[in-house]
């Protein structure tokens, strides 16, 4: 998958994975993960709302995200102006609390990511296909530091339902992927939903994780 194929969508605002409200998972157990004060990462970012919902709980929010095109409709979506600077190959959009970084999540460092406390991933790992995700799970694993937890949302629906992405990634590999870096605790496993819909006869299922 490549970066074109992000832009692409970004162009064609074919972005059924963004959702006009927080998550509902997001606000029923953040707070089990991190206290508010905390700065917590979201990778993978978009323009998505579940950040507004960490900022009004107290959180500093830092994002990364692959198109320039999602950062400034975050901003202009909800009427905010942020200070615009290049931070090395990185362009970065700051506004109190917030910052989000333009970029390659795989070229951060542990430098960059030094003062972040938790992480929060809703569509990020689903977004990927198998392979770019064993690297995404690398790179959180060994640029994070040691103090960080997790929240996590995964989906999960039977092989050859249909292409991703979202992708299905089933509990073995969030286990495998993430447990000799963290402990695992699935918090809940629901209905799920795919671009904003549920299929009929749904067989979509979504998993929340506790990373610690």
């Amino acid at each position: 998958m490549e970066a074109s194929f992000w832009h692409e969508r970004w162009e064609n605002q074919q972005i059924g994975f963004h959702r006009p409200e927080a998550h509902e998972m997001l606000r029923r157990y953040f707070k089990k993960v991190a206290k508010p004060g905390a700065t917590v990462f979201v990778p993978l970012c978009g323009k998505s709302n579940d950040m507004l919902w960490l900022l009004d709980n107290g959180y500093r929010v830092f994002g990364i995200e692959l198109s320039d095109l999602a950062v400034k409709q975050f901003f202009s979506d909800n009427d905010l102006t942020p200070t615009v600077t290049q931070k090395g190959k990185f362009k970065e959009y700051a506004l109190d609390e917030l910052v989000i970084w333009v970029g390659d999540f795989f070229e951060l460092t542990g430098k960059d990511l030094a003062d972040v406390d938790a992480w929060y991933d809703r569509a990020a790992m689903v977004a990927l296909p198998p392979e770019m995700r064993r690297h995404y799970v690398k790179q959180l694993s060994e640029q994070l530091p040691e103090r960080a937890q997790g929240l996590l949302i995964t989906l999960q629906y039977p092989a050859g339902f249909r292409e991703g992405p979202p992708f299905s990634v089933s509990e073995g590999e969030v286990e495998s992927g993430f447990g000799q870096r963290f402990s695992i605790e699935q918090l809940e496993s629901d209905e799920g939903i795919l671009n904003g819909e549920k299929p009929e006869d749904n067989p979509v299922t979504e998993q929340v994780y506790q990373l610690t």
